[in-house]
């Protein structure tokens, strides 16, 4: 059953308990899919400070299309301030031999042309809403250190900055400069290879760089530029300040730009059907004192406020910690820790949009061997996909393979935890304890790390109350790195931890750790802390992490997550980037 079906049978089935207000939410997630409909709830953004074009250069309009009657060829002339790598390969397909069909069927031959004033036709650079028929598209960002608290800005300010105006320096490669310069205006910065960014960047802590959208990687933090971001799976490059279009404008636009088509490839650095949205969560136990709130308000109340940014997530993951059982009854008694959610409750899930789950939970078999093979059996009867436990341990540690857009995943879950009676055995249901079989899981990681695009490993691990990884927590999950995870999470923290970000120049190339999320459905309402949480949305580009973007909330009456203010999103980024384990040494180079 697909996403969006799944998605609105959830709320018809259980939205009359909420009718005024899930009505809305419904009706967002309906309309979800529209590109310019996406609300950026996690930021709680403010309206756009500037609309879009601001202050752009002007450009010389095209010459008037007027029938051709020609006596020599069709000459097309090249914008002076083209970049090398559009202009060297469009000189060199206009020295070949090269005719044009037009509208009414003329032959026309083709060559490069006198001035842009003289010619019949030009190729240049333009904004989105300026261009005529689209020979190539390129996608900037405008990019900042991961650890910023910051996470928009203006296109004034970034038109100021790139200016040599304003309070917000930028910084740019010379490519970069060449493409971006008829949007922005005159560059005013210091040239930069790609390759200096980084450290020019940490160095001026106000600075924003800007790069080309396939040049990302997770130690960058995309920025927001009047409220789109192009790691968002729906991005519209039309509306996006950012976007520039090498335009074919003039006679006989749309033959000559099929016809040099073939110069200019990648046509675009960002093709849609080639992303991919990874949204990831922490702990899920639908128990206790949420399972209260959830009978007495609703089983859809904890999904209000976060609904539309996880259901629009391609794949959407939960840790679910409990099992589901139709006897489950609520248990809200001080410090009762076995734990179950009543299969109603699976509706929250859906309406989030769930397309996996990881049951690495240590509560997995809280009811028994038996109650937690009535819960695999409520998985499977619905197609579920499942991973991180199974009806024996063969299966527990089995990982689960997926696709999308052509990026191919395996996602593993493994327990690094007690009880004992959580683990499967040979011939018993349980979660994959990771330590009996940790030589097979590293070994398992790095097989699959030659065989799909994503390794994504969640473990569930020593839970402790603080945004520092302890020291072993660190070596264990730098360990799954190295052997070839390119996202290794916890799902066991009940409070957010530290990230840590890892750029192509890593021996292992682009990935990230996520030490702990915190929860996501749980009653911890008894501290700060306890009660925010982190979601993580990776983007993930032609097989590769691209970026990695942090979600904040906060839980309030022991069920609901809602956004976190601008204040507090500041607070939790900033504890858990001052959380951050000191960096790996580079191995030295053998002699």
């Amino acid at each position: 059953m697909d996403k969006d079906r799944r998605l609105g049978q959830a709320w018809s089935r259980y939205g009359p308990t909420w009718r005024g207000i899930l009505v809305l939410v419904g009706l967002a997630l309906l309309t979800g899919c529209a590109a310019t409909a996406r609300p950026d709830a996690p930021q709680n953004l403010p309206p756009s400070l500037s609309p879009w074009p601001v202050s752009l250069p002007t450009v010389t309009p095209a010459p008037t299309a007027t029938p051709l009657a020609l006596d020599g060829p069709l000459t097309v002339a090249l914008a002076p301030n083209l970049p090398d790598s559009f202009a060297a390969p469009l000189r060199q397909a206009l020295s070949q031999p090269m005719t044009v069909t037009t509208s009414s069927g003329a032959v026309l031959p083709v060559a490069l042309g006198p001035s842009m004033t003289e010619a019949h036709a030009r190729v240049e650079l333009t904004p989105w809403w300026l261009a005529g028929t689209h020979l190539a598209v390129r996608i900037y960002a405008a990019v900042v250190p991961f650890a910023t608290l910051r996470d928009e800005i203006s296109l004034d300010a970034l038109q100021q900055g790139w200016q040599g105006q304003g309070e917000v320096p930028v910084l740019a490669a010379p490519e970069t400069v060449a493409m971006l310069t008829p949007l922005l205006g005159p560059y005013a910065g210091p040239f930069l290879a790609p390759e200096e960014l980084m450290a020019a960047l940490e160095a001026q802590p106000a600075a924003v760089g800007i790069l080309p959208f396939d040049r990302l990687h997770p130690r960058w933090k995309v920025l927001r530029v009047n409220g789109a971001n192009p790691l968002d799976n729906r991005f519209d490059p039309a509306t996006y300040p950012l976007t520039v279009v090498l335009s074919v404008r003039g006679a006989a636009a749309a033959p000559l730009a099929e016809a040099l088509q073939p110069a200019i490839q990648p046509r675009t650095n960002r093709q849609a059907d080639r992303l991919t949205t990874l949204l990831m969560t922490g702990v899920t136990a639908m128990s206790r004192g949420t399972a209260a709130v959830m009978e007495r308000r609703g089983v859809l109340f904890p999904t209000v406020h976060i609904s539309d940014t996880l259901a629009a997530a391609d794949i959407t993951h939960i840790s679910n910690e409990v099992p589901f059982l139709d006897d489950c009854v609520v248990n809200n008694t001080e410090n009762n820790l076995i734990l179950c959610s009543h299969t109603s409750y699976w509706a929250a899930l859906e309406a989030l949009g769930t397309d996996i789950v990881g049951l690495s939970g240590n509560h997995v078999n809280d009811f028994g061997r038996e109650g937690a093979r009535r819960s695999l059996q409520f998985y499977r009867e619905r197609g579920i996909p499942i991973y991180g436990s199974g009806l024996n341990v063969e299966e527990a540690c089995a990982p689960l393979l997926w696709e999308h857009n052509g990026n191919t995943f395996a996602f593993l879950a493994v327990l690094a935890f007690g009880p004992d009676t959580a683990w499967a055995t040979e011939d018993e249901p349980g979660a994959c304890y990771y330590y009996d079989h940790k030589g097979e899981i590293l070994e398992r990681v790095a097989q699959l790390s030659q065989q799909v695009d994503i390794v994504s490993v969640e473990l569930q691990y020593l839970e402790i109350y603080e945004p520092t990884p302890t020291r072993q927590q660190v070596e264990e999950f730098r360990e799954l790195r190295a052997a070839g995870a390119d996202i290794v999470t916890g799902v066991q923290s009940h409070v957010p931890q530290a990230l840590e970000p890892y750029g192509p120049d890593d021996p292992h190339g682009p990935g990230i750790i996520v030490y702990g999320l915190g929860n996501l459905f749980f009653d911890q309402m008894w501290s700060w802390e306890t009660r925010t949480e982190l979601m993580v949305r990776h983007t993930i580009y032609e097989g590769r992490l691209l970026g990695t973007e942090i979600l904040t909330a906060v839980l309030e009456d022991y069920a609901q997550p809602r956004w976190a203010t601008p204040e507090e999103r500041a607070e939790i980024l900033g504890r858990i980037f001052a959380a951050a384990p000191p960096r790996p040494t580079p191995p030295t180079p053998t002699p």
